[in-house]
């Protein structure tokens, strides 16, 4: 009988980087990569193992490139290593954020500009072949994943992928930035001096409205702070076509979460709540979506 494949921890704690032995620690919270925490030699290491995954247009070429790209442009921690499947960056000891944290005023004033940093400055340190992230067509792509598959929600998916094509044509014409794409909560981390952004397995070429409307969604901000978030991010009051072209993409960011999560459920072997979180960001979204359509 073949030997089976190495674990995550066999492959960290193998790496011929380290100074000496290794004990790779898992890091909880990862719902799509393995994340490990290994001490060597006075120096602390995040090693995120995953491979690519077509069903999430997750290609990790593109996520080392952004990352070091985000670290030169200051936003990110740095590369130190990476080989097939292995990625190695160097660990920040601060605060993972959780919504609340965002919804804080000070905090959020500090988000802002780190997110025009990534849209405008990060490009400039990117170098190679980069991927878009059109939420409409990852949205349109994974009803077609969840079809093959005989999802359970296979009978909604045809009113799901009429619904996205009409955000897609409310949202308007756009500008073009690199965005972030997965602006969860604990993608941030707060060392008590600083923002950091971490995880860009969903980097790519988007609309600013995508990861301003994400930010929002995924943290639930209040009213009055999406119109501060909008006028501070535009420079100006924001119209009625840029809320109605920000609120559909809203929509737009938790429909594509809650299909991320019902593929997730099939595919993915990582010990996480999928089925839960799949009710949850359907709920928003319906909630947000009768709102739009007011």
């Amino acid at each position: 009988m073949a030997d089976s494949a190495p674990s995550a921890v066999e492959r960290a704690a193998a790496l011929s980087i380290w100074k000496g032995p290794v004990t790779p620690r898992t890091i909880s919270g990862g719902i799509t990569n393995i994340n490990l925490l290994v001490e060597d030699a006075g120096e602390r290491f995040v090693v995120r193992v995953g491979e690519d995954i077509p069903a999430h247009q997750i290609m990790r070429f593109n996520e080392r490139a952004a990352t070091k790209a985000a670290h030169a442009a200051g936003l990110s921690p740095e590369v130190v290593h990476t080989e097939p499947g292995i990625m190695v960056i160097r660990h920040i000891e601060g605060r993972t954020c959780v919504a609340d944290d965002i919804r804080d005023p000070a905090r959020l004033t500090q988000i802002l500009p780190l997110l025009k940093r990534v849209h405008r400055e990060l490009p400039r340190h990117f170098f190679g072949p980069a991927l878009t992230f059109w939420p409409f067509h990852v949205i349109h792509d994974y009803a077609h994943t969840l079809t093959q598959a005989g999802s359970r929600y296979s009978s909604r998916l045809p009113e799901l992928v009429d619904v996205s094509a009409s955000l897609e044509l409310a949202v308007g014409p756009i500008d073009l930035v690199f965005g972030h794409n997965d602006l969860l909560p604990q993608n941030f981390i707060d060392d008590g001096a600083r923002l950091w952004l971490i995880d860009w397995d969903y980097a790519g070429f988007n609309s600013p409205l995508f990861d301003l409307a994400n930010l929002a969604s995924n943290a639930r901000l209040e009213a009055d702070q999406e119109t501060w978030v909008l006028s501070t991010y535009y420079g100006r009051a924001p119209d009625e076509a840029l809320w109605r072209g920000y609120r559909a993409m809203k929509c737009a960011s938790l429909l594509r979460e809650a299909m991320w999560s019902m593929v997730s459920e099939i595919y993915s072997t990582i010990d996480f709540d999928y089925a839960a979180y799949t009710l949850d960001y359907m709920d928003r979204f319906a909630r947000a979506h009768a709102a739009f359509g007011r």
